[in-house]
């Protein structure tokens, strides 16, 4: 057996030499996915006081354990920063990491103020919701939308890789792919959620509700990295409901306020305000916000 254990380690040394790009020998160290992990982990801990812990937390411990938590983030994302920024620059520029891990922590109080507008939403859009805590403990999107604005307060700092990494743990979790660039506001609600994809230019407005397979795209991605920075994934405005399986596709495409898309419906051109979009017989019907009153009633609006 030691003969071929050596033999194979002989072949995977060769495949190092030769196989550029998917090493990271004699480089930087990159910022650890595991040390990410247990960020992310504390991090709902700090967000949702009391529904990851395994005991209880008592009001006259709040403060202790809340400044120890905190304390403890900060010390291994700083770390993690340090790694994040050596990508572009040589050295751990300790001032600037310690800068934007506070201006993190500093944006957790609006994080919290957004994520329980999103409980809310769920409980007031969801009949099948016992109450706020089923939401918070049983709703897998409840730890994507969490990770997720948290990540996109670092991705507005311009911290490369790190806020990446993060969504793609809570992505992992839950099977929600939401990128930390996309823009979501207030009282946003993703019932079922398995398999939803929303791309990183995406703008989506408050009270807006997506069901399980829902994707916000590019409309191509034929350009590569030339279409970086560029508006790429749809506008979705205020009040709009789109459900299972509908696929939205292009940088300029705005879903107008107040609309409803039905399902597996493929969409590639913007609507107007309170427009309903379905398929009838295999053909695309759009109405307007006159037409639309007609057939209301036929759908959970």
């Amino acid at each position: 057996m030691d003969k071929d254990l050596g033999k194979i380690t002989e072949q995977i040394l060769t495949s190092y030499q030769t196989g550029g790009g998917i090493n990271n020998i004699d480089g930087s160290n990159l910022p650890s996915k595991r040390a990410l992990a247990t960020i992310c982990e504390d991090l709902l801990q700090l967000l949702f006081p009391g529904f990851h812990d395994l005991e209880p937390i008592h009001s006259v411990h709040l403060r202790r354990v809340t400044g120890h938590r905190i304390y403890s983030i900060a010390d291994r994302l700083k770390e993690e920063i340090c790694k994040s920024l050596r990508l572009g620059e040589p050295g751990c520029p300790d001032a600037r990491a310690e800068t934007l891990m506070i201006k993190f922590l500093e944006g957790v109080p609006d994080v919290r103020a957004l994520l329980r507008s999103d409980v809310e939403a769920a409980f007031q859009g969801d009949p099948a919701a016992a109450n706020l805590d089923e939401i918070i403990l049983a709703y897998p999107y409840v730890e994507a939308i969490a990770i997720q604005r948290s990540a996109h307060v670092l991705y507005k700092l311009n911290l490369p890789l790190i806020p990446r990494i993060m969504t793609e743990w809570a992505h992992a979790r839950t099977g929600i792919d939401i990128h930390p660039g996309a823009q979501i506001g207030s009282h946003f609600f993703i019932d079922h959620g398995t398999g939803v994809v929303i791309g990183e230019t995406s703008v989506l407005g408050r009270h807006v509700k997506l069901y399980q397979g829902v994707s916000l795209i590019a409309r191509s991605l034929a350009g590569g990295q030339a279409l970086k920075g560029k508006k790429r994934h749809p506008t979705v405005e205020d009040n709009v409901t789109i459900y299972a399986g509908v696929t939205v596709m292009g940088g300029d495409t705005v879903i107008g306020a107040g609309s409803t898309i039905g399902a597996s419906v493929f969409l590639t051109h913007s609507i107007p305000a309170r427009s309903l979009v379905f398929y009838e017989e295999k053909q695309l019907q759009i109405l307007d916000k006159n037409r639309r009153n007609e057939f209301v009633g036929d759908w959970m609006i």
